[in-house]
């Protein structure tokens, strides 16, 4: 009987505990520090830290970004994983709308840890997943209306967005937001297309449009914008002159075959400068052989080892906002797309600005 009593007060501690919410709450993966407190300092404050799979199994429990705690609002949070389920914008193949949610489910793989870099992102910054825009799924203008509200509560309370799409039309909603906080951003846009067309079908909005957009808007510092990995068959014979002639540059991905990219990003970094820069990452940059899941293929692509240098090789700039766009996972029922965008993201987390390394 005394035994009982005993296991039922821990069950209800246990219980109590799951309910909480506050972003001041941590969980660690060290056994030492796990058996005598459930909350963790780092260097005098306390952070949001997955649940390890050492204690809780990765199936279990509601499918939030790397299994972290969810809150509504960025509110306290230094970074915030955040959905944008749309694929109203596609021209192609349907499905990024469910994007963020099969990414979610995919993250419960990953650790606490980067294992590559040191980097040590829950000992470093306050994150939390804040949940998906609600976005109107009959209305293409009226969502990019909602994202950029959206957005421009998460910029206001100086927290750095980590998108999870949906397809790319989202980049320019939000870019809106970031810009209207730090003026003209920096751009690092990887991808297969550059997303740079006027007019597609009579429409001015769409993912093949949000940088011709942004460039009309002011919203991008034209000399510090850089395209990686484009590539493909085209409407003219320089698709991508307009890129060039705005003063971006453009590495098309014959320039990416059989060489690692980490020269590039050096070349890249100074390119940046201190200014602020935003991180747009198309998970159709990589052949479709690695990512076969996202609506627009192209063969011949980059592969998740470039995609990691060039994300690694972000690490020092002033980046305010990051985004992975255009996993449809319903062109890959074996999940792996969706689970090489959870990483990409993680790596993202990992190269923003205070990021502690071991």
């Amino acid at each position: 009987m005394l035994s009982f009593g005993r296991n039922l007060k821990v069950s209800r501690a246990a219980a109590d505990f799951s309910l909480r919410t506050r972003p001041a709450l941590a969980l660690c993966s060290d056994r030492r520090v796990l058996r005598t407190s459930p909350q963790r300092k780092c260097s005098g404050k306390r952070y949001n830290v997955p649940l390890s799979a050492e204690f809780v199994a990765r199936v279990s429990g509601i499918s939030t970004m790397a299994k972290l705690p969810y809150q509504e609002t960025a509110d306290g949070l230094d970074a915030a994983f955040i959905g944008v389920p749309i694929d109203t914008g596609t021209s192609n193949r349907p499905g990024a709308r469910f994007g963020p949610r099969h990414i979610r489910a995919e993250s419960a793989l990953l650790r606490s840890y980067n294992s590559g870099t040191r980097a040590a992102p829950y000992e470093s910054l306050m994150v939390a997943d804040i949940g998906d825009v609600n976005v109107n799924m009959y209305d293409l203008k009226d969502t990019c209306k909602r994202i950029r509200d959206a957005y421009r509560k998460i910029m206001a309370t100086g927290c750095i967005p980590l998108t999870m799409g949906g397809d790319h039309t989202i980049a320019y909603p939000i870019l809106q937001a970031v810009a209207e906080r730090h003026g003209p951003v920096g751009l690092v846009h990887v991808d297969a297309h550059a997303d740079t067309s006027d007019v597609v079908l009579g429409e001015k909005i769409g993912h093949g449009t949000p940088f011709r957009r942004c460039v009309e808007e002011g919203l991008l510092d034209c000399k510090r914008v850089v395209q990686i990995g484009l590539r493909g068959t085209g409407y003219s014979a320089d698709s991508y002159e307009w890129s060039r002639v705005q003063g971006f540059r453009v590495v098309q991905v014959e320039e990416c075959w059989f060489k690692s990219l980490a020269p590039l990003m050096a070349e890249v970094r100074a390119q940046m400068g201190s200014g602020p820069v935003y991180l747009s990452f198309d998970i159709d940059a990589l052949d479709p052989g690695f990512a076969p899941g996202t609506g627009t293929p192209e063969i011949a692509g980059l592969t998740p080892i470039q995609g990691v240098e060039i994300i690694r090789g972000c690490r020092g700039l002033n980046l305010v906002g990051c985004d992975l766009v255009e996993v449809s996972p319903p062109y890959d029922t074996t999940g792996n797309t969706a689970l090489t965008g959870a990483n990409l993201l993680f790596e993202m987390l990992c190269v923003l600005p205070k990021m502690k390394y071991f």
